[in-house]
């Protein structure tokens, strides 16, 4: 049995962002692995929401691993402001790299982040496949399981059919699901084989965060603990 670490990484875009400083520490104390940062240019998706210079002012106030997602159409134009930045890895979509994602991938590692690529609920999971299997590799696919560009949006049971195909061709990928994950669709995503899960209001509308990241992480290890 492949065991691939499970990582769990509240969503930023669901924090006070008045208090991002402080909403990080909140999480990484509560026990997140990772923290997910949501970049949107306003045009890959409708909504407009961070950038580099919000990445280089909260890395000022953590050591976290930031993920930062690329809801963007060039994404060639934010490798080098967000490695200076002090982004943590870069995960870009297909959609949107179909003709240079060698090159993308290779700068994204030179400047220092861990390369990801994203697809779209509309995307083919095969789309991905030769990123993952080329000379230089992405490191982690993202399955989108609600459209890009919104919180708080309904979890699509369909998408696991990619994650299952993503993990059964790939044992140690880390696989990454955004989108609708909380305590009533984790055990689905777990089961088919995502280890690491983005969670924005289903953890920042709790009672108790601390309590929903837990039982995010008891289920992907419990999930692989029976494959």
């Amino acid at each position: 049995m492949v065991v691939v670490s499970t990582k769990i990484a509240p969503s930023m875009l669901s924090s006070d962002f008045a208090n991002l400083a402080a909403e990080a520490k909140r999480m990484v104390d509560l026990g997140a692995d990772w923290l997910h940062m949501d970049i949107m240019d306003g045009h890959f998706v409708p909504n407009l929401t961070i950038g580099a210079p919000v990445i280089e002012s909260l890395r000022k106030h953590t050591n976290a691993y930031l993920d930062c997602h690329l809801m963007v159409t060039n994404p060639m134009d934010y490798v080098e402001q967000m490695g200076k930045a002090g982004a943590s890895g870069f995960t870009f979509h297909v959609e949107v790299a179909k003709e240079n994602w060698q090159e993308l991938v290779r700068k994204v590692k030179s400047a220092g982040m861990r390369p990801g690529v994203a697809l779209k609920p509309g995307t083919p999971v095969e789309e991905v496949y030769p990123l993952v299997e080329g000379e230089t590799p992405v490191e982690m696919v993202l399955v989108m399981t609600v459209e890009p560009g919104f919180g708080g949006q309904k979890f699509m049971p369909s998408m696991m059919d990619k994650v299952r195909a993503l993990r059964q061709k790939y044992p140690t990928l880390d696989i990454e699901v955004d989108g609708g994950l909380g305590p009533s669709t984790i055990e689905a995503a777990a089961a088919a084989g995502a280890n690491c899960i983005v969670a924005g209001s289903s953890v920042f509308g709790a009672p108790e965060p601390g309590e929903v990241i837990s039982l995010l992480r008891t289920s992907v290890e419990k999930a692989q603990a029976t494959t």
